[in-house]
């Protein structure tokens, strides 16, 4: 293999990465914005709504500085985080999909599902 080979695999998984975390990013703020809008004293659904927005939105912070860090995590962990961000991601989604107005809050968290499943084929290819 070449080094310019070598070098644009280097950028391209560079850059797979950094898109992960920015989707993960983007994910744990539209999370956190929807659970700041839910009444604390609402319905048990309401309650879900900002348990299940709270909980990704850590996550995603979780994976993101995960993702930036540059301290040789071993590729299992990521794996593992990365599968952990999207299943909890995915769960989130539904759950927002049934709240009124948290079309954005599910599509992030759908943005940022489809971005782990992603990376993690890079991180296997």
């Amino acid at each position: 293999m070449t080094s310019t080979a070598s070098q644009q695999e280097l950028f391209r998984f560079l850059e797979d990465r950094f898109g992960c975390a920015q989707a993960c990013t983007d994910c744990a703020r539209a999370c956190a914005l929807r659970a700041s809008l839910v009444d604390l004293d609402g319905s048990p659904a309401q309650e879900l709504v900002r348990r299940k927005g709270v909980m990704c939105a850590e996550v995603c912070d979780a994976t993101c500085r995960l993702l930036c860090e540059q301290n040789g995590h071993d590729e299992a962990d990521i794996r593992a985080q990365l599968e952990w961000c999207r299943t909890v991601c995915l769960e989130t989604a539904h759950v927002f999909d049934a709240e009124p107005g948290a079309e954005a809050g599910a599509a992030a968290c759908r943005a940022c599902a489809l971005a782990c499943t992603e990376f993690m084929a890079v991180l296997l290819g």
